[in-house]
């Protein structure tokens, strides 16, 4: 890139403990482990089919395509160039989108969890819509302006918000082996109990625990403001994949360790573990803590999120296929500040519809189930985006899949089809959701709602250049 087009990207800050902190806070996300415990002992099983099935072709496809292409927009980049640019726009546009009902989701997981700082009397709000639409309105306005003002500071919440997502892993297992040794597991554990389910209405969150292991496709967002993206995104991505894959399992039978599975709340059950356990062993001052972690935690993954697709229309935007205006920087603090505002307030929107006709636990399955579908349909781009790649020469400084051109082929199937599968489970509402048919309508109709609004915006963006290439010539 030329020195003229060189104040178009903002400043590279982010070195390897920035990164790796960053796929840590945006690949642990707690409120998977109370889903996963309230599934019982049988959810282990699922995790390592998940870890071994989705994460490790997903985190290999990331670290191979980031290598061959380290370019700012990660996917959106990758698929255009694989493919073209209608794909590419709608990778890219997928991924953003799915964000918006992302963050009303993972802010109810942080609210719910708030609520254990402050004690019984706080309590009484769990089942306050009004309570969660404020939380989740007001994080989203503190995680806009801390991105607005830069990476440079904002990387702070992703760094402190990554110790909010092991800590209490930590903290919970610890608990875990301590009231294990005195009282026993609360949860039998054998061959019939880790058996998975497979029962359809029970097959429905495999998909969830799926879509746990995404995270690792952030930081390729950003690779024009990493030092030396090409060597820092792969090691990052090993070292974070350790931790996360073993904060999921280990985490999910400590919960199940502490209390009895039928017990376990699917939005607090981390918290409840914790809770029981600190009550038997006289450790209630450690309560407000974890708490506090865990909602500092969530709102740094929701920080470290809004950063990463902040660059997708940022990057479409220097491509002429957004308005040109998300292309820009702030002028003052370098940020693609018009993309993080747009998000920003749709993701506001996204909190209202959410919620509307439903309560807080329907609302957010509908939230979850939405962000599965549009977070899943640009990583079958991703996984084709490889296969198709493997017939493009390779420079020497590229780093490979291990095994070369047919591992990742066979890799990139095994990926494409589990994300296949989890996209058909994920239309399906939860066994306790009390309105199924218009669980559904909300997930489907949204969803499509969110790609036909993509696809006419490229269809317009289009438009406008066929029309002003006659005034160019």
């Amino acid at each position: 890139m030329s020195d003229t087009a060189e104040p178009q990207h903002p400043a590279r800050v982010m070195g390897f403990a920035d990164v790796a902190m960053l796929y840590i806070v945006t690949g642990v996300s707690l409120r998977w482990i109370a889903t996963a415990a309230a599934a019982g002992p049988g959810s282990v099983i699922i995790w390592i089919g998940a870890f071994l099935l989705f994460y490790v072709p997903f985190a290999m496809a990331v670290l191979e395509l980031s290598s061959r292409h380290p370019d700012e927009g990660g996917l959106y980049a990758w698929t255009r160039r694989a493919f073209g640019d209608f794909p590419g726009f709608i990778a890219g546009w997928c991924y953003w989108t799915s964000n918006l009902p992302y963050f009303p989701a993972v802010f109810y997981f942080a609210a719910s969890n708030a609520l254990y700082v402050g004690g019984d009397t706080a309590m009484g709000l769990s089942q306050s819509p009004a309570y969660f639409m404020w939380f989740a309105l007001l994080s989203l306005a503190l995680i806009a302006l801390l991105n607005i003002v830069g990476l440079k500071h904002a990387r702070w919440l992703h760094n402190i918000g990554a110790y909010g997502m092991w800590v209490p892993v930590a903290v919970v297992i610890v608990m875990g082996i301590v009231s294990w040794s005195r009282y026993g597991s609360a949860t039998e554990f054998s061959f019939a109990t880790m058996v998975p389910s497979f029962e359809f209405k029970d097959m429905i969150f495999w998909a969830s625990l799926a879509f746990a292991f995404s995270g690792c496709e952030t930081a390729s967002f950003m690779s024009g403001e990493i030092r030396d993206a090409r060597r820092t995104i792969p090691r990052a991505l090993v070292f974070a994949g350790i931790v996360v894959a073993s904060c999921y399992i280990l985490g999910t039978i400590a919960v199940l360790v502490a209390m009895p599975q039928d017990q376990v709340d699917s939005l607090a059950g981390l918290m409840q573990a914790i809770t029981t356990t600190a009550t038997k062993l006289d450790w209630l001052w450690i309560v407000p803590v974890v708490a506090l972690l865990i909602t500092l935690g969530n709102l740094g993954a929701a920080g470290g999120f809004l950063a990463a697709t902040s660059r997708i229309p940022f990057a479409v935007g220097i491509d002429r296929m957004l308005p040109p205006a998300f292309g820009k920087l702030h002028p003052r603090f370098g940020t693609p500040h018009v993309a993080i505002i747009v998000q920003t307030a749709l993701g506001a929107v996204f909190v209202f519809l959410g919620q509307a006709g439903t309560s807080v636990k329907g609302a957010y399955d509908v939230l979850v189930s939405m962000g599965i579908i549009t977070s899943f349909i640009p990583f079958v781009f991703v996984f084709l985006s490889l296969i198709k790649l493997q017939g493009e020469p390779a420079a020497a400084d590229v780093i490979r899949v291990p095994g070369g051109r047919r591992v990742a082929i066979v890799l990139g199937c095994i990926g494409l089809t589990t994300t296949l599968c989890a996209i058909g489970l994920a239309v399906m509402p939860a066994a306790d959701e009390l309105n199924k048919p218009l669980a559904v309508i909300k997930i489907v109709g949204l969803t499509m709602m969110l790609i036909g609004i993509g696809w006419a915006i490229y269809a317009l963006s289009k438009r406008r250049a066929a029309q002003a290439a006659p005034a160019l010539g």
